[in-house]
């Protein structure tokens, strides 16, 4: 299959941007996708919006628009189905544009699950896979804030909607001869739940790597340093860890200096934050020492399975694992070892338990826990008996 990457129509100006989602409006269906950096920044960059329909793609560049504004009302329109492909980031974009997710959204990479593939597979392997297509793959480093774009890269950013639009179809249409299209509405509601996209300072510490090894009254000042950490790389539109590493702030953490000048002695925090920083960090490691015990945070105790739940979580991963193969689905889109190890603790709010997954293997494993299912070899294969 030949490429049409020739048919965009590139956006640059608002009276351009107007006749084209006039156009665009009368369309149930758009393909979308975003190319944005931020390896500078904090918040990503948006850099192109690709739109397309069956007949006409859209190159939008929002660095030469004064506004999205019309774009923005397509996007938002509940009556045009919105197709993406791994769109959580795209939808992140948008959400902080306007504080809302676009919908409603069908995602290609989670409908793949069900017919199939890996989970999260790639754009380009599934063009391949199911419509004979190789895509170029060579400007995936691209710099996309950079002006002026080659025909080369616009075309290739093109590529990322044209076949988007043509998935769409193929998928629909295997997905109804499984009767599974009904199965992902619940997926793609989450997809535009607004809680998903909140980056919330307050829970900044849970993220910082190696928290875990923390004491409580150590996490507290954590806690208070990664909020401070967060709300500072939001302000200044920077990395979190250009701000300052997670190592410091576990050193920080530990040792909890007490005086501006003592910060100087931590290794690897910047001169920077000591110079026009140090009362506010002094202040906020006092605050986290006032803290009475009940108000401690507590990290997540690591769960370390004894050899019975050992061999019970490897036993449920096996029946997780036929399951799987049963029903055409690969087994990691169903549920990963943390997930089965949450469930043998006694945990039910789990995305195994929700939706299509119960239906396939929640509740068979379930039933396993319960006594009702018994596993066993017979000629080489393995037998799923069920009890009475």
């Amino acid at each position: 299959m030949s490429s049409s990457m020739s048919n965009y129509q590139y956006i640059e100006t608002i009276p351009q941007l107007e006749a084209a989602c006039e156009t665009l409006r009368h369309s149930p269906v758009l393909a979308l996708d975003t190319e944005f950096m931020r390896e500078k920044t904090y918040y990503a960059r948006l850099c192109l919006i690709q739109i397309a329909t069956e007949q006409q793609v859209y190159i939008i560049d929002p660095l030469r628009l004064e506004h999205l504004q019309p774009l923005l009302d397509l996007l938002y329109n509940p009556d045009i189905l919105k197709l993406v492909h791994a769109g959580r980031q795209d939808l992140e974009l948008f959400y902080d544009l306007t504080g809302k997710i676009p919908g409603p959204m069908f995602d290609t990479q989670i409908a793949a699950t069900l017919l199939g593939f890996a989970d999260q597979v790639g754009y380009a392997a599934m063009v391949e896979k199911i419509l004979g297509v190789q895509l170029d793959k060579s400007h995936t480093r691209t710099d996309w804030a950079q002006r002026p774009l080659s025909k080369k890269q616009l075309a290739y950013a093109a590529d990322d909607v044209v076949y988007l639009m043509q998935l769409y179809p193929e998928i629909l249409e295997r997905l109804k001869k499984l009767g599974r299209e009904q199965w992902l509405q619940e997926d793609f509601a989450a997809l535009s739940k607004p809680e998903q996209y909140v980056n919330d300072p307050s829970n900044s510490w849970q993220r910082v790597s190696g928290h875990g090894r923390l004491k409580p009254r150590q996490l507290a000042v954590l806690k208070n340093l990664a909020h401070w950490r967060e709300k500072r790389a939001q302000q200044l539109d920077k990395p979190r860890k250009w701000i300052m590493s997670d190592d410091v702030l576990l050193n920080l953490a530990q040792r909890q200096p007490d005086k501006p000048e003592k910060l100087a002695g931590i290794r690897g925090l910047p001169e920077s934050i000591v110079r026009d920083c140090a009362e506010q960090l002094i202040e906020r490691i006092q605050q986290a020492r006032n803290l009475p015990d009940s108000e401690l945070p507590q990290a997540r105790d690591r769960f370390i399975p004894t050899r019975d739940q050992e061999l019970l979580i490897d036993s449920l991963l096996l029946y997780l694992k036929q399951l799987a193969y049963d029903n055409q689905i690969s087994p990691a889109t169903l549920a990963n070892r943390k997930e089965i190890e949450r469930l043998i603790q006694g945990e039910r709010e789990l995305e195994l338990l929700r939706g299509w997954r119960r239906r396939i293997a929640g509740q068979p494993l379930l039933d396993m826990l319960e006594g009702k299912i018994r596993l066993f070899i017979r000629n080489n294969e393995l037998q799923v008996e069920h009890q009475h």
